[in-house]
This record gives C-alpha cells, structure tokens and sequence, in this order.
C-alpha cells in the first residue's frame, strides 16, 4: 500500500488502540444501562443536520460516537443490542468502513421510508417490510432463504426493497439492511471527518483544546455541527482525549 493510500485508509478507520493516561470527553464510568444509553442517542440525533438532507433521512448517528461519551465499550454494546432486541432501535453497516455502525429510532426510520415511498411502485412492498421485518430486526444482513422463507417476500418483492434502497447488495443471495437515500450523508460525513482530523493535526502540537475546536469557524467541507465530528474522533480513537485544567485537549494520533 503506498503511503497516500495508507493515510486515507487511516483516516477513516475505526481506531483499536487504546492509549493509557487518556479518557473521553463526558466519559460516565458507573455501569450504564439502557436508558442511559437512549438518553443519549437521543442527545446525539440533535446534532444531526436535517435540514442539508431536507428531512428525509432519519436522524443517523454512529455506534461508536456513544463511547466517547461513555467508557465502558461492553456495556455500551450490550444496552445497544437489548435496545435492538426491544425494537426501538436500527443498526447498520455502513459500507465505507467495516467498523463504522449506524444507529437509528426504528420510529424514525419507519416514518421517513414510508414517506418517501408515498405514490412509488415499491410502497407496498416496502409496507410489508416495515410491517414484517422491522418489529424484531437485529439483523444486519439478510440471507435469500430468510427472506423467501421466513418473510415470505418472492424474488421480485426483494428486488423492488432494492430498487427502494431498504435492501443493498452484500453478495449473491444476500442484502445489507440499509437507509435509502444516504449516499450523501456518507460523502459529507468522510469528508468533514478529513477536514475536522485535519484542523486538530494543523494546530500546534498537532492538539487544541475541544472547547476551541467546536468554536471555530467551519469550512465548506465541513457541513455537520462541530460537535457531531468531535464525538465521531474521540469515539473512533482518531484523537487522544486528556482532561487538562484548561478543558478537555484532543490531540490528533499519529498512526
């Protein structure tokens, strides 16, 4: 790999490392359950930018912006599963990163799909899907079996809920569930993400204070809230998190 595409591969990493002598910002260290964690996925989705998208996304955040609030990695998975389980909650596999996991309200999701579905072919496919699939999905992907077998949709069902962007292609005989229409929110999230690890690598000591960084002026690469791409690094361990008597100070990692 040559080293301008190491850099970018770097960039959009979720990061494994844990560094010693560090925490994150806002970090709870007493056992969080999940109303914790709803609370703050709740947090979270206010910081997602609507109006760019119109209103037609559902409110997307990443699983791993929830640990740069919270420590506890396990715990934080294990609220986010039973939250899946109970129904109130979306995950999905967001394909420019193999560890990067959307999470949405399943209320939310429901609401924007079937809006956006009003007047189509596909609606009443992708009702049924809302209606079948949806109520106990802690599914990531589907297999074709399951789909003909279990949900009964035929093969043409399941080509309209890809056609619709529910359903994207894993591989053959397999589909991702995913958000239709996110292909945007992608490309303006890579690309704030660059711009904003790129500020804290420009400063001096390659660190700034978090404080500062949410107040400085945006680029026109950056089009989310500040705040929205800070939880996204601190979380991803794209930066160091180090509580100072001046504030919180990220300091960008050198991999």
């Amino acid at each position: 790999m040559n080293r301008k595409r190491a850099l970018i591969s770097d960039t959009f990493k979720v990061n494994k490392r844990r560094k010693h002598g560090t925490q994150k910002f806002g970090a709870v260290h007493k056992e969080e359950e999940p109303a914790d964690i709803r609370s703050t996925l709740e947090y979270l989705v206010t910081l997602f930018p609507r109006k760019i998208f119109n209103d037609t996304l559902p409110q997307l955040v990443l699983k791993h912006q929830l640990y740069s609030i919270h420590s506890d990695k396990t715990m934080v998975d294990k609220s986010v599963n039973k939250l899946r389980e109970q129904g109130e909650l979306l995950m999905f596999q967001l394909g420019f990163d193999a560890e990067a996991f959307g999470l949405v309200f399943t209320s939310d999701y429901k609401a924007k799909v079937l809006a956006g579905e009003e007047g189509r072919e596909t609606q009443g496919t992708v009702e049924k899907f809302v209606e079948k699939v949806l109520p106990s999905c802690t599914d990531l992907s589907f297999s074709k079996d399951k789909m003909l077998r279990e949900y009964l949709f035929t093969d043409s069902e399941i080509t309209q809920l890809v056609k619709s962007g529910v359903l994207t292609v894993r591989d053959a005989g397999s589909w991702w569930l995913s958000i239709p229409n996110s292909g945007k929110f992608t490309k303006y999230f890579i690309q704030g993400r660059k711009a904003v690890l790129s500020m804290v690598k420009k400063s001096k000591y390659s660190e700034v204070l978090k404080a500062e960084l949410e107040e400085r002026r945006t680029t026109s690469q950056v089009k989310f809230h500040m705040k929205y791409h800070i939880h996204d690094i601190v979380g991803a361990e794209l930066v160091e998190s180090i509580p100072t008597t001046s504030g919180t100070l990220l300091r960008f990692v050198d991999s």
